[in-house]
C-alpha cells in the first residue's frame, strides 16, 4: 500500500494524429495509479482525432479543442487547467511506458519535486530503436542539461508549484527552458531508476533541426552563460563524432 498518494495530472497535447492517439490515450487509461487527473488539449483537429478522444471521455477530466497558436500555447492551456500536486506531459504518438509505471514512480521516494527515468525510442512503425543517447544523469540539477537535453520531456515529473507557462517565444524547444527554469527551483530530484516512458522520433524539432538548435543555443547560453556554453557545445560535438564514429547513429 502507497503512503505517498499525490495526485498526477497528466498532460496530452494533439493535432490531427488520428494514427497514434488511441495508443497514448490507453497509455495513461490503464494506469494502476489510482490518483491520475487527464487533460487533453487538441488542436483543433479535423481527421478523426476528437472523435477517438470522445470515446475515452469517461476518463478524461477535462478535454479542450480548438485552434492554438503551436504546441506550447496548448501546453500552457493544459497548465491553466490543472489541479494536481504534480505535471506530466505525454503527448500524442507517445506512452507511458507500462500500466505500472506512475505507481512505481510515485513508490521510489516520497514527496520530491522532481521524478525522472529513462526513455525507450521508437520509429512511425513503432519499433524500437533503444535507449537515448544521452544517458539521464544519477542526480539531476539545473545545470545537468548543459551538454545535452538528457531526460526526456515526457520522463519528467515535477510538482506543479514550481513549473511556470512555457515561453512562447520559443517555438520548437521551449520545454528544455520550461524544465530548467522548474529545477532552478527544485530542492529534491529523484532518478527512479526505470524506463518511464515510450517516444515517437520525428516531432516537429526534428523535422525543422537546424531552427530547433539555434533555439537550444539561446536558452543554454541565456541559463548557463555565452562562453560556457560554446565550450559545452564544443564538448558536445566531439561527444557526437565519438558516438556516431562507435555505433553509426544518433538516437537522442
Amino acid at each position: 500500500m502507497m503512503l505517498f498518494s499525490p495526485t498526477l495530472t497528466i498532460i496530452t497535447v494533439v493535432y490531427n494524429n488520428v494514427r497514434d492517439i488511441e495508443r497514448t490515450l490507453l497509455s495513461v487509461i490503464h494506469q494502476t495509479y489510482p490518483h491520475i487527473e487527464y487533460i487533453v488539449v487538441d488542436g483543433g483537429s479535423n481527421d478523426g482525432t476528437v472523435e477517438v478522444i470522445s470515446r475515452y471521455a469517461s476518463h478524461i477530466a477535462c478535454m479542450k479543442s480548438e485552434p492554438d497558436d503551436g504546441i506550447y500555447d496548448a501546453m500552457n492551456k493544459g497548465l491553466a487547467m490543472a489541479t494536481g500536486d504534480y505535471v506530466l506531459f505525454m503527448n500524442s504518438g507517445d506512452e507511458i511506458y507500462s500500466p505500472e509505471t506512475v505507481e512505481g514512480v510515485f513508490s521510489t521516494v516520497a514527496d520530491a519535486d522532481i521524478y525522472y527515468g529513462e526513455t525507450e525510442l521508437f520509429d512511425a512503425d513503432w519499433h524500437s530503436l533503444g535507449l537515448r543517447r544521452h544517458a539521464i544523469p544519477e542526480r539531476f540539477t539545473w545545470r545537468s542539461f548543459r551538454y545535452g537535453m538528457n531526460i526526456s520531456h515526457q520522463a519528467i515529473y515535477i510538482r506543479r508549484s514550481i513549473v511556470g507557462q512555457y515561453n512562447l517565444r520559443y517555438r520548437l524547444s521551449a520545454d528544455i527552458d520550461w524544465v530548467i527554469c522548474a529545477a532552478k527551483r527544485a530542492n529534491k530530484s529523484v532518478n527512479t531508476n526505470r524506463i518511464v516512458a515510450k517516444y515517437l522520433v520525428g516531432g516537429m524539432s526534428k523535422q525543422r533541426h537546424w531552427q530547433s538548435l539555434k533555439e537550444r543555443f539561446r536558452i543554454f547560453s541565456k541559463h548557463y552563460g555565452l562562453l560556457p556554453n560554446v565550450f559545452n557545445h564544443v564538448v558536445i560535438a566531439v561527444n557526437l563524432i565519438v558516438y556516431y564514429v562507435r555505433h553509426g547513429k544518433t538516437n537522442d
